[in-house]
């Protein structure tokens, strides 16, 4: 049995949903007759939300959920098994991982000839360490 990738629904059902979707990419509007059933566009005082949720108030609290955000990313692309590991190894597996740019900029900046034991000492030396 070949594996769909998508176990919640049959294949009959998938490829329906393919095929409602596929008018709507084509067509890059919507495409129902019945206007009702349209998601409502964003109003003009919402947040801006394309660049991820809303950080909370206040310039400490935002550092540090800007840092915290800046460790799980980290975390996320680098595997545990490239420990302990100097700036090269690191790189080449944030590009292994397909990492985002702004990450692997800010690991190229690492000095060449340290090494890390795990990805809090990678985040502290990148100045993005918790706070105490």
């Amino acid at each position: 049995m070949q594996q769909r990738g998508s176990d919640r629904l049959n294949v009959h059902r998938d490829d329906e949903m393919k095929h409602e979707l596929g008018d709507r990419l084509r067509a890059e509007r919507t495409s129902r007759a019945e206007e009702w059933r349209d998601p409502e566009p964003s109003a003009e005082d919402d947040p801006e939300l394309a660049r991820g949720p809303v950080p909370p108030r206040g310039d400490a609290s935002t550092r540090e959920a800007e840092d915290e955000a800046f460790r799980f990313e980290l975390a996320r692309h680098l595997r545990r098994t490239v420990y302990p590991a100097r700036r090269r190894e690191l790189l080449r597996v944030l590009q292994e991982e397909n990492a985002p740019d702004p990450l692997i900029e800010a690991v190229r900046g690492l000095p060449p000839t340290d090494t890390y034991a795990n990805v809090q000492a990678v985040a502290e030396a990148l100045g993005h360490g918790p706070r105490r």
